[in-house]
């Protein structure tokens, strides 16, 4: 029977025909539909009301007449007709009525929830505690080893690097592009796991699975593979009953997702952290997380709880997009929807961007706060928000945005065309101070600098975090600022041996002291450091690196003798 043969039969068979090719081929398509874009039947999802609005779209097809017909028409050669099919779609208009009832609750649901009538219902949603102490919240650093500085730019090239390398997988699974940042063991590190790399490469591995992730050390830029005890098998690039998204639609249909995040716990087993959200205002507006499914790829069990109720191994359940925005409206719309378009009364707002900060056992945002009338070059302070709790802390700081010192940081090397990520905050001698990487154009981490938040003509870099530090301390002090680290020691030493050598593009001189031990410092920061000979008494001021019987120098000068 062909298609024409079916239409007719349809027809011809009345109303019944009509409805019973209605209910098969509606149920057929919604069932499609839902397979394949997965929303979630829930009344306060957007998704849910335009998946059915296609559906009742498609319950009224088969009640369109659709009239086949045919015409003659004369070909380009005389006396050679030829024959056409003609189309006549005879609609009843009134058939769209029940599809568009879906688009109208649509429009009507997105006004109702919009800012511009729940303005400080919006502003509601957090609490932001404005009394925070930085010197309190944010210990003194002496050495930097908690700073997550890398960007996922960066992480994903060294993962690439690190599965390249394992021939056995290179030619069937690729790398997640989703680097989560977490603390894993007391240690910040960014993870991701093995995908297939295109339905075929599921198709022949999909029996034995993924084996493994990638853990990328964000403070030694370094990475590695790690083989999971047992394989996973669900994950995003699967297909059909594989799919990690399809999955955990199947197991929870009513549920909203926000994110999805690979994570592990403290023994390196694999999860993946699915936060659900639920809208907070009206029918659709000011979605927050409400929940959070603890998923186990490999044998495909999960878990449900409340958001305070997640274990502490957890620490992505807010996305640093979705904590800014929640800010931004806390800062803008507290006075109103009125006030944040025209007077911008006490109207404050966060930066484009976040860093990441490892404090105790739990992964924060950290990123800069502007006037909202301001002219975007300097912050009027910082907010530092828990990615596991939702905890907002306001910190009253003023100086510069980050982006001016990313600039100031890139323009102390700009010989080498270097560029700064985006960075993260450290209290050095209770100064509120950034830390970034300065990158190459191959993306490669080159330096790191450390920009005095209050006064950002204040730059120092190093080929480490340990020798950034101590070149910052040192200009702390040549500006009158004073600086204490319990890791300092000051020693008499004589000199045995003098040495510079480039390391990173740093001019680096090593003093090596009669009793062995080696003193670091930089011509850049220090060009005195040239004046040392063997053979000269010093009085050095030194923080242990993380190279036993190696130092950073804070400090120096020539010993003086008594005459």
């Amino acid at each position: 029977m062909n298609f024409k043969d079916l239409i007719k039969k349809i027809k011809d068979g009345g109303t019944k025909a009509k409805i019973i090719t209605s209910l098969l081929f509606g149920t057929a398509a919604g069932f499609i539909l839902f397979y394949v874009f997965l929303p979630p039947i829930n009344v306060r999802s957007v998704a849910f009301w335009i998946y059915l609005a296609a559906v009742i779209f498609c319950y009224t097809l088969p009640f369109i007449d659709l009239e086949l017909g045919q015409f003659t028409e004369t070909s380009y050669v005389p006396g050679v007709p030829i024959k056409k099919t003609k189309f006549n779609i005879n609609v009843n208009k009134r058939l769209f009525i029940p599809a568009l009832v879906p688009i109208v609750i649509i429009v009507f649901g997105l006004i109702i929830s919009s800012e511009v009538f729940n303005a400080r219902r919006y502003a509601g949603i957090i609490d932001v505690d404005e009394s925070a102490d930085f010197a309190t919240d944010l210990p003194e650093t002496s050495e930097i080893t908690n700073i997550a500085l890398m960007d996922t730019a960066s992480a994903s090239m060294l993962g690439n690097r690190t599965l390249g390398s394992l021939s056995e997988f290179v030619s069937q699974y690729t790398l997640s592009t989703a680097y989560t940042q977490i603390n894993y063991k007391n240690t910040p590190k960014k993870v991701t796991n093995l995908e297939y790399d295109g339905f075929f490469k599921w198709l022949g591995n999909r029996e034995r699975g993924v084996p493994g992730m990638v853990m990328v050390d964000p403070v030694k830029s370094s990475a590695e593979y790690v083989k999971f005890e047992k394989t996973i098998k669900y994950v995003e690039s699967g297909f059909f009953g594989d799919d990690l998204e399809r999955k955990l639609r199947f197991s929870y249909p009513t549920k909203i997702f926000d994110h999805i995040s690979f994570e592990v716990d403290e023994s390196g087993n694999p999860y993946f952290i699915v936060a659900c959200s639920k809208p907070r205002v009206s029918l659709f507006g000011a979605s927050d997380i409400s929940e959070v499914i603890i998923f186990n790829p490999t044998d495909g069990t999960s878990e449900i709880c409340k958001v305070d109720e997640a274990p502490s191994w957890i620490d992505i359940v807010y996305d640093g997009y979705l904590a800014t925005e929640k800010y931004n409206w806390y800062g803008t719309l507290s006075g109103g929807f009125i006030n944040s378009i025209i007077g911008n009364v006490g109207c404050k707002q966060a930066t484009d961007d976040f860093g990441y900060i490892v404090l105790g056992d739990d992964v924060w945002y950290f990123t800069g706060v502007t006037s909202a009338v301001s002219d975007d070059k300097s912050n009027i302070g910082f907010i530092l928000t828990n990615a596991r709790t939702g905890e907002y802390k306001f910190y009253s700081v003023i100086g510069a945005e980050e982006h001016s010192a990313m600039s100031a940081a890139a323009g102390a090397v700009q010989e080498k065309g270097y560029v700064a990520s985006f960075p993260s905050l450290v209290n050095v001698s209770g100064q509120a101070t950034y830390i970034m990487v300065l990158k190459d154009n191959a993306g490669l981490v080159k330096l790191y600098a450390l920009v005095n938040v209050e006064n950002y003509s204040i730059v120092a870099t190093g080929a480490t975090q340990a020798d950034a530090m101590s070149s910052y301390k040192k200009l702390l002090r040549q500006n009158n600022i004073e600086v204490g680290a319990e890791n300092d020691a000051t020693v008499d030493i004589t000199v045995k041996n003098v040495r510079i050598a480039m390391v990173s593009d740093v001019a680096t001189v090593y003093v090596t002291a009669t009793d062995g031990k080696v003193y670091k410092g930089y011509l850049e920061a220090d060009e005195a450091l040239i004046l040392i000979e063997v053979g000269n008494e010093l009085t050095v001021t030194a923080t242990p690196t993380d190279i036993d019987g190696i130092f950073t120098i804070s400090s120096w000068s020539f010993k003086a003798h008594e005459e």
